[in-house]
């Protein structure tokens, strides 16, 4: 596999948050926000401030990807856009072949803006689709119907090189069947990359409230690992295989700046709550920005940044981090990445009675000339295997 940069010079992806939201989804735990009117002139201002900012500090890295997310980046101005990916590629060397991706919603507002978007230099768009059944859209708080939904499938394909969606499956009540026939329905429209998520619940979402009150059951745990089973046969049947714990693409389609993040590489996040990994004067810090969406705008206006954390991440703090992101892809965790990343020995970052037990379990193998690989059974219990793992 590939590791990150550890240079000060090394490539770069840059995430770019955009916090506001029609509506807030029950499941969402990502921070995002409602307001009756949104100020995206100041906004978009303050997001080209922080970037003029951020790369006097970081000189001119190679950049490799630029991510659009949030909230609902699809309601921004296309010419806001637009305006954002030309600072870039002015600021910073913009790789020939750089991906940049656009998260967008299948309503009928946002679907009329995607060609303003491809305009603008989108060159991969990501539709939050979530399902293609109406009653489930509306148990997830979704604000399109299906037939939007694959209304807006359908014109992104002519619009963009490049196109994925979400799904969310393990839904309270879903069977086996109508989830392979959903994903089949869904893939036969857009199979080269697709992003299939459980749902689970998030602290302080609405859908946690009606889970403790018992209003919301999720599907047992054999039920939740043949959902998932089903998710990879049906995904593979359409030439996609999983990459990533919850991501599925045919080869050469992987998200290219979602694999800088999985290969703990550098990566720069601006505007509210955006988070980053970047190498500095030889050192990896964690950055953080200022989530409320106002108090992050004062703060650049004033001073150029939104940021309120820049922490030195120590050997420890690395070698956790690049396993808990690496382990969760289908090409593993080189142990000479991890060691030229890190500065740590592989097998010193591991509890070695928790290998064994799962080398033996056949949940992880060991790679060929050092590192780690989870198989697909491993990978489906990771959230109860890393944790006791990595020391």
């Amino acid at each position: 596999m590939q590791g990150g940069s550890s240079a000060d010079g090394g490539p770069l992806a840059l995430y770019i948050h955009w916090p506001f939201c029609l509506a807030k989804c029950p499941y969402c735990d990502f921070n995002s926000h409602v307001r009756e009117r949104i100020p995206s002139e100041r906004f978009i201002a303050a997001l080209r401030k922080e970037l003029v900012h951020e790369a006097a500090r970081l000189g001119r890295r190679s950049l490799t990807s630029i991510f659009f997310g949030g909230g609902t980046p699809s309601l921004m101005p296309p010419e806001g856009v637009a305006a954002l990916i030309e600072d870039a590629r002015a600021l910073f060397d913009a790789d020939p072949h750089i991906e940049i991706t656009l998260e967008a919603n299948p309503t009928s507002v946002e679907a009329a803006r995607l060609q303003g978007f491809r305009d603008a230099g989108v060159n991969r768009v990501s539709l939050g689709v979530q399902s293609l059944r109406d009653d489930a859209l509306k148990m997830l708080g979704r604000e399109h119907s299906a037939g939007q939904a694959v209304r807006a499938l359908e014109m992104a394909r002519t619009i963009f090189p490049r196109v994925t969606f979400d799904l969310i499956y393990a839904r309270p009540g879903q069977s086996r069947e109508d989830w392979r026939a959903e994903l089949a329905q869904a893939l036969d429209l857009v199979a080269d990359h697709v992003s299939l998520y459980q749902l689970t619940i998030e602290d302080g979402t609405k859908f946690e409230g009606l889970f403790r009150q018992g209003k919301l059951v999720l599907p047992d745990e054999d039920l939740a690992a043949a959902l998932y089973d089903d998710t990879t046969e049906v995904a593979a049947r359409h030439g996609l295989s999983a990459y990533e714990v919850s991501n599925y693409a045919v080869p050469g389609a992987e998200s290219r700046h979602n694999l800088t993040y999985w290969r703990y590489g550098d990566y720069l996040g601006i505007g509210a709550g955006a988070h980053g990994r970047l190498t500095l004067d030889g050192q990896l810090l964690a950055t953080r920005r200022h989530r409320a969406p106002e108090i992050w705008a004062e703060k650049v206006e004033q001073t150029g940044s939104g940021e309120t954390s820049a922490d030195p991440l120590d050997r420890l703090d690395r070698s956790r981090e690049m396993l808990l992101m690496g382990l969760r892809l289908a090409e593993g965790v080189s142990s000479a990445a991890f060691e030229a990343r890190t500065g740590c020995v592989f097998a010193d970052a591991l509890d070695d009675d928790v290998l064994q037990l799962c080398l033996e379990e056949g949940y992880l193998l060991q790679l060929t000339g050092g590192g780690l690989v989870a198989t697909p059974s491993g990978r489906v219990r990771l959230e109860a295997i890393l944790p006791r793992l990595v020391l």
